[in-house]
């Protein structure tokens, strides 16, 4: 009986832990989505803009049309961890480990060739890139950790590792390229609330200044 009445206990306690988890894990979620989403726009200032939620309390996708400078769309997904889930929340630490935002530029400008910077032993299968045999490949060091380069022309990679260079927090630059095939310019980073816009505004300016010049245009 003792045992029963320990296990209903244990079983209440637990119950009771994770529905204040869920409404306090949502919360912080529903923030910083909002949070995300205002200091995005407030850089990019989009003249038309379309959401897709991903269901739950994870993020949403965003797709902006901007028609100004050198940017024609920017679109980007933002993923968070499930903080609102008691349960999983430390699993997702081990498999996904932090928050994570994809953007994607779609310039004016045609870029020519293709470059990646991806910060080693961050993807665990390392991503299928097309024309990798044909491109150069090297490692480089940007402010600590390590990336892989690959590129087909060297100041290509100058390029991209000043951008990183630039960023408050280059260590959470994981992964940034540009590809001809689709003409995109790409970044995968870890966001952080109190550096986001200022990660926004570097994106956004490398894509209306540098996308246009010769290095990757011409």
């Amino acid at each position: 009986m003792e045992l029963t009445s320990t296990l209903i206990w244990a079983i209440m306690i637990l119950a009771a832990v994770t529905s204040i988890q869920f409404y306090k894990g949502r919360k912080w979620n529903l923030q910083l989505m909002q949070h995300y989403l205002r200091s995005v726009e407030d850089v990019v200032k989009p003249e038309d803009k379309d959401y897709v939620w991903l269901g739950g309390y994870i993020g949403f996708r965003a797709n902006y049309k901007i028609n100004r400078d050198n940017i024609r769309r920017f679109e980007y997904t933002l993923t968070l961890l499930p903080r609102h889930s008691i349960l999983y929340f430390p699993i997702s630490l081990v498999t996904s480990r932090h928050d994570k935002l994809y953007v994607v530029v779609r310039p004016f400008a045609q870029i020519k060739r293709e470059a990646h910077l991806i910060q080693k032993g961050y993807y665990r299968l390392k991503p299928n890139i097309e024309n990798e045999p044909l491109l150069q490949s090297e490692e480089i060091e940007i402010a600590g950790r390590k990336y892989e380069a690959l590129f087909e022309k060297r100041r290509d990679l100058e390029n991209l590792k000043a951008l990183v260079e630039s960023m408050p927090r280059p260590h959470n630059i994981k992964h940034v390229a540009l590809t001809p095939k689709t003409n995109v310019f790409y970044v995968q980073m870890k966001p952080e609330p109190d550096t986001i816009k200022e990660d926004i505004e570097k994106i956004v300016r490398f894509a209306n200044e540098k996308l246009k010049e010769s290095p990757f245009s011409s």
